[in-house]
């Protein structure tokens, strides 16, 4: 019987679980696939500036609480790691910079704060906050609170702190509203296949 603070099962390990000598071989196809699915949203945006919007808050959060924390923050530096050689699987690149140049520049802070938010996601999701809709808002505030927090940081060292939340948070906020609350029931969705296929 599993305690209260017992680490609860990753969406991901309950829908496709291996073998122990296969692990490996699943959180590998696990990260890339993940890695190429933050590339594809970075790719769907919104031409803001000095941010766009683009939909890999969506991704960033989805694959830290499906994959928990250590696979998806493995996920999240794969996908930084292929950006800083310089593939362009950031927003506006290759045609705003590639490689640790454009890594730098305003939304750098935003593609560290996907790394921590990742982590702190997949941490509450391991603790059972991704089973019910008011956990996973709840989860889902808090790493989008992180990404935003570690955003208009970095922003602010480039154009001012006032500048950075008017241009790096305020105009993010309904959307970012809405992906929230479509994160949360993806992952109650999730859970309910989950239930389905037990039966």
């Amino acid at each position: 019987m599993r305690g209260p603070t017992a680490a609860q099962p990753t969406l991901v390990s309950a829908l496709w679980s291996s073998a122990s000598g296969a692990g490996w071989l699943r959180a590998a196809v696990l990260a890339v696939a993940g890695s190429l699915l933050l590339t594809a949203s970075a790719k769907i945006q919104v031409p803001f500036w000095p941010v766009p919007m683009t939909m890999q808050t969506f991704a960033v959060l989805v694959i830290g609480m499906a994959y928990g924390p250590r696979l998806g923050a493995a996920t999240v530096a794969l996908y930084l790691a292929e950006g800083a050689f310089g593939l362009p699987v950031f927003a506006g690149t290759p045609a705003k910079g590639i490689g640790l140049a454009y890594m730098m520049g305003p939304t750098g802070g935003y593609l560290a704060g996907f790394l921590v938010a990742a982590l702190a996601v997949g941490a509450l999701a391991r603790r059972g906050w991704d089973r019910g809709l008011p956990g996973g808002v709840a989860a889902f505030l808090i790493g989008d609170g992180v990404i935003f927090v570690c955003g208009v940081a970095w922003l602010s060292a480039l154009i001012g702190f006032d500048k950075a939340i008017a241009a790096g948070l305020v105009p993010f906020l309904p959307g970012e509203a809405l992906k929230v609350a479509l994160a949360a029931a993806l992952m109650v969705v999730g859970w309910r296949l989950v239930g389905r296929r037990r039966i």
